[in-house]
């Protein structure tokens, strides 16, 4: 509760001391949204909870902020509060890392028939003019063949870079799914463009705070989706849009998913945790790490950096086919905001994308890549992105 993502907030611990302390005195039945809404937000007896959902929305609050603080492995050796979703009694284990999601796959053995031989056909004699008749109508057929193909080649178009990178969520007829991180709503002001302040009010605002706290969603990842949906609605694709905290794991197996934004997207902390580039929060600093070289550090900010001071940022994008989901992924992923608009520019832009692609493989089509990219920040404005490593398997 001492921590930045509780501490600045009147709702957010109030809710999460009330039902812990309710949990362990043995009162876990009576966590209902009624009665928390009576109990804790001073809510009257006949309130409508539908018209007034603030148990459901600081639950949700709560929930995301309790995984974000224990990503952060400075929290690995603590024990652990987790509040299900659907639910507002909290489970508690020990502070060993949690398992990786899983998913075994099914292998089905079939066995193919042998083929039946079919029987040798009857072979008719041909007379010679009947051969000679069958000769001139295949040259002609093959004539017309020849001229369809030469006009079909003349009109053809190859396809774009974009078209190609975006090739595996395009594909197919089951729907997309963008999820988009979640810096949170001030609860305590109803305004979704600001956040709770620090209680001394006087230090100018940090990238954490603005990062974490700044909107129900960030501007970045709105302007991210609205550019890359034109390589899904040029080709009739359908798709949805998720805020992570309401993306179900059985959802993002359904079909294509496209991750935006990084520390703000519990399902891009998830599905990078596997990659060589991912995201870690140590000792007050946001990194970007390559865990092939552990002691690669520059790709970090502060979380306490005043924002107007941000020059540079780094981000993540990725194209990859996730053993966990079994769907392809597209991955556009900045420590703040600025370098998730960044990442997002090389998946829309073709000058951009096309500088991603002369460094990879002839074969990129057919890998899973994963590249860092970094953007200088003038004024809060991301500049264009610059390829700083990449890796495909």
């Amino acid at each position: 509760m001492a921590h930045p993502l509780f501490s600045n907030s009147k709702r957010y611990p109030v809710l999460l001391a009330h039902v812990v302390d309710q949990t362990l005195r043995g009162n876990a039945a009576e966590l209902k949204e009624r009665t928390i809404g009576i109990e804790v937000f001073g809510r009257p007896p006949s309130y409508d909870a539908n018209a007034d959902p603030v148990v459901r929305i600081t639950a949700g609050e709560v929930r995301k902020r309790l995984m974000q603080y224990y990503y952060d492995s400075a929290h690995g050796g603590e024990p652990v509060i987790e509040l299900p979703i659907g639910s507002y009694v909290p489970l508690f284990r020990t502070g060993e890392a949690p398992p990786l999601l899983t998913v075994e796959p099914q292998e089905t053995a079939v066995e193919a028939a042998a083929p039946t031989p079919l029987p040798a056909p009857h072979r008719a004699p041909l007379r010679r003019w009947l051969f000679l008749a069958f000769l001139v109508g295949l040259a002609i057929a093959g004539s017309f063949a020849v001229g369809w193909e030469l006009r079909d080649f003349k009109d053809f178009q190859p396809p774009s870079s974009i078209d190609r990178f975006w090739a595996p969520i395009t594909a197919g007829t089951t729907t997309a799914t963008y999820c988009l991180g979640e810096p949170a709503k001030n609860l305590d002001t109803g305004s979704i463009n600001s956040f709770d302040a620090p209680v001394n009010g006087a230090k100018p605002e940090p990238l954490y705070f603005r990062l974490h706290l700044s909107g129900h969603l960030a501007l970045a990842d709105v302007i991210t989706l609205t550019r890359t949906a034109a390589a899904l609605e040029t080709r009739h694709k359908a798709f949805r849009v998720l805020p992570a905290s309401e993306a179900s794991f059985a959802q993002l197996r359904e079909g294509p998913i496209v991750l935006i934004g990084g520390f703000d997207n519990i399902w891009t902390l998830r599905v990078t945790q596997r990659l060589r580039f991912g995201f870690e929060s140590k000792d007050g600093v946001a990194i970007i790490t390559d865990r092939k070289s552990p002691q690669q550090t520059s790709w970090a900010t502060a979380w306490d950096l005043p924002y107007e001071k941000l020059s540079r940022d780094y981000a993540i994008v990725a194209r990859i086919h996730d053993v966990t989901t079994g769907q392809p992924v597209i991955v556009a992923a900045g420590i703040s905001e600025e370098g998730t608009e960044a990442a997002g520019e090389i998946l829309y832009n073709p000058v951009y994308l096309d500088s991603l692609i002369a460094k990879l493989p002839a074969n990129w089509e057919q890998l899973n890549m994963e590249a860092v990219i970094e953007t200088q920040v003038i004024e809060g404005h991301p500049g264009p992105p610059t390829i700083l490593a990449v890796e495909t398997w």
